[in-house]
């Protein structure tokens, strides 16, 4: 069975197409949920998956429930899944709960003229959010707290979210299969530590001197991906141009080697990359000589059947040695955008 996706914005305008299925995944707001029952009551597609990042209200779905009806296409809603999707994986070991600007911060949940509707809000939308990182690693872990603060609320909101889940044999979260069943009970549960960041208010003020330090301080760093300017000055009179983007995630070997490390020894390893990937160049460009294929010849063919085994060698590192060499180059990018910001500023 073949499969042709089209991702389209939900509310941007889209052509009614009769006879395709759609796979919707949003969050469970009020304005989507009015988009979609919209697709709905016009038809426009053929099967309709429904996707909520976190769980639906039960309002919302029978704001839905009531287009599927008018509309008279209750059997062309297919399915619908609370993904429990409430969070971002940056790294292999960090997550953020990502939100929209100042709608959950450190101002806000501090602030004398927050309501407690909306702190209720916030603290509602944390615990969604650690609720989703648990559902997805199936694992209940240990909660713990500091007393009279806002982390306490989250701890006891998303302690009584877990057991009522656990309560509900039919909506068990943690228990999909057998394994998920032993790990219920395993003593290798995870202990999570809930703080208050009053707690420890100087740390984010710090500027390290390390390589994702400085990127995250001085660049356009945005859930793994850098934006570079042209140049420092575009950068400092906010130029229109976006400039290059480049990602860093946990596939490139050099930023989970260096991200940790003060940005003089950073210079260095890119430095020494750099070496690394001319010598290794230069080996294939010798071996080439060497095997005589600088010039077609009568001998060619005798040395090429000699030294098959090195030829094969070389042409298998050889996508290896681009991908180092596109990473040198951004690395490289990375290092002389970093010194031309770290000099403007000084």
């Amino acid at each position: 069975m073949d499969f042709l996706f089209k991702k389209r914005n939900l509310m941007s305008e889209r052509d009614s197409i009769s006879d395709v299925s759609a796979v919707y995944f949003t969050m469970p707001v009020l304005e989507h949920v009015k988009r979609i029952c919209e697709d709905i009551r016009k038809q426009t597609y053929d099967m309709y998956y429904l996707n909520f990042i976190s769980p639906i209200p039960r309002e919302l779905l029978e704001m839905i429930a009531s287009a599927a009806v008018e509309a008279n296409c209750v059997q062309q809603i297919a399915k619908v899944f609370d993904q429990y999707g409430n969070l971002i994986s940056l790294d292999d070991d960090l997550f953020v709960l990502k939100k929209k600007a100042n709608e959950i911060s450190y101002f806000a949940l501090n602030s004398n003229e927050v309501k407690d509707t909306q702190m209720d809000s916030m603290i509602d939308a944390i615990v969604d959010g650690l609720f989703s990182v648990f559902v997805t690693l199936s694992v209940i872990p240990i909660i713990r707290a500091p007393r009279n603060n806002a982390a306490e609320l989250v701890a006891e909101r998303l302690d009584k979210r877990i057991r009522d889940n656990l309560r509900d044999p039919r909506n068990n979260l943690f228990t999909s299969d057998a394994s998920l069943q032993q790990s219920q009970f395993s003593f290798q549960r995870p202990l999570l530590i809930i703080l208050d960041r009053n707690l420890d208010v100087a740390t984010p003020l710090h500027h390290p001197w390390t390589y994702q330090a400085l990127v995250h301080d001085v660049l356009d760093y945005q859930l793994n991906c850098v934006t570079v300017q042209d140049s420092a000055k575009d950068a400092t009179q906010k130029s229109r141009h976006k400039g290059k983007s480049f990602d860093l995630s946990s596939r490139d070997k050099f930023w989970n080697a260096q991200k940790g490390s003060p940005f003089p020894t950073v210079a260095e390893a890119v430095q020494e990359e750099l070496e690394n990937y001319k010598n290794s160049e230069e080996d294939v460009k010798r071996l080439k000589h060497e095997m005589g294929l600088d010039a077609e010849t009568d001998e060619t063919v005798y040395l090429l059947s000699d030294n098959t085994v090195k030829l094969t060698s070389a042409m298998t590192s050889l996508p290896e040695l681009l991908e180092r060499k596109s990473n040198i180059n951004l690395h490289t990018n990375l290092a002389t955008a970093l010194l031309e910001r770290i000099k403007v500023r000084n």
